[in-house]
């Protein structure tokens, strides 16, 4: 038994912050019911066509769900979405700001009805209506978060900020709803009732960019924009080797920088440098040491120099494209990798990261759009003459 059998998730979801937190329920056993817009679905499956077909985004985040179409608008919407929130533990939706509300999906609305239900809204800026905010109704996509939260700020090089190269803002949302579910249906278990949960993209990167604030505190200069190297640790970043590959390092402490000269380097004089002594030294000298470093490397390569990093016990790592990440030896030994379905045939996906083997994940299928939908109203006590009858009058 998975540890969320017999959770049942109505999800309202589209994009990537609602649905990689549902599918992280799905993953732990959920049955997770999508509820997706007649003809369309979901917008990100039209995001590309990169996996036979599908889109990448759609793929990765909605396995092992069930998909019901439904037009939230339609007459007859309240009373599937009724029956559905009568079985349902959790609803989680990231619709428009206050729409959920105006459709008389509230937390508010929807717990005197529903008791136990945990209703979670995910938004860019905060959904709270005791608290809205400036900033409550405006459009909140993962690049506007990013420089919204100041990552942006931080990230690139000296001369041009970079956004992450992933939606790490509507992966931090999703995880932090994720979390929060979580340790409601705990809290649902001792008080046995529901509780609603406000996670907003902005606060959740926000969380995750405590470092450079403190870092800034009380007007200080910010970390500078360093491209890929560590902003305030040095060296600690990549470096050209023989042959024109790059390998990433990174030194932590004192230890190994004394390590670092003498093994590596082979340049034992160099630990006690004044110019190179501290690391703050280090990181104010970067471009002269930059220098030095790579006289020896590019003299070896990239092999040779792994090996002396790897004897010294220095940290390093390749920078590997997707391919290379695909193919990747480490995750191949630890059979991290396993076939689930879509409707264009099977994908490779990776198991979830804690999780030790296929049989403790559910790795179902991404399903096709209203893929679900008759039997799940089927499961809800309707007909198939309604089924038919709600089909012909557009709701489904």
């Amino acid at each position: 038994m998975l540890p969320l059998e017999g959770i049942t998730v109505v999800a309202l979801e589209h994009a990537i912050a609602a649905p990689f937190c549902t599918r992280q329920l799905a993953d732990q056993g959920a049955r997770v019911i999508k509820v997706e817009r007649p003809g369309v679905g979901d917008f990100a499956r039209a995001y590309d066509q990169r996996v036979h077909g599908q889109s990448s985004h759609f793929v990765w985040v909605n396995r092992s769900k069930e998909s019901l179409t439904l037009d939230l608008k339609h007459a007859q919407a309240p009373e599937v979405l009724s029956r559905l929130l009568g079985q349902a533990d959790v609803l989680v939706q990231n619709l428009a700001p206050g729409a959920a509300a105006r459709l008389g999906l509230s937390f508010e609305a929807l717990s005197a009805l529903h008791p136990k239900l945990i209703v979670c809204d995910i938004s860019g800026y905060g959904d709270d209506p005791q608290q809205p905010g400036p900033y409550r109704d405006k459009k909140a996509y993962d690049l506007l978060i990013q420089s919204e939260s100041g990552f942006v700020s931080v990230t690139g090089g000296p001369d041009d900020p970079a956004k992450a190269g992933c939606s790490i803002a509507d992966i931090a949302a999703g995880m932090y709803a994720y979390s929060n579910i979580l340790t409601a249906l705990i809290e649902r278990g001792r008080t046995g009732k529901g509780k609603r949960i406000d996670v907003s993209m902005l606060e959740s990167m926000v969380e995750w960019m405590g470092y450079p604030m403190y870092y800034a505190f009380e007007g200080a200069p910010p970390p500078p924009r360093a491209g890929a190297a560590h902003a305030t640790i040095y060296p600690y970043g990549p470096f050209a080797t023989g042959g024109g590959q790059t390998l990433m390092l990174g030194l932590q402490n004192e230890r190994e920088w004394l390590v670092f000269c003498e093994q590596v380097l082979q340049q034992p004089a160099l630990a006690t440098d004044e110019r190179f002594n501290t690391n703050a030294r280090r990181t104010e000298a970067r471009e002269g040491l930059r220098e030095i470093i790579a006289q020896t490397f590019t003299a070896l390569t990239a092999e040779q120099v792994v090996a002396r990093l790897d004897a010294a016990g220095i940290a390093n790592a390749q920078v590997n494209d997707m391919a290379q990440v695909w193919a990747h030896a480490q995750l191949q030994a630890r059979q991290r990798w396993i076939d689930v379905a879509t409707p264009a045939g099977p994908v490779p996906a990776l198991l979830p990261p804690g999780v030790p083997n296929a049989e403790r994940a559910r790795m179902n299928a991404v399903p096709a759009l209203g893929q679900h939908s008759h039997a799940i109203l089927a499961g809800l006590g309707y007909s198939a003459e309604q089924i038919i009858e709600l089909q012909r009058d557009g709701a489904l």
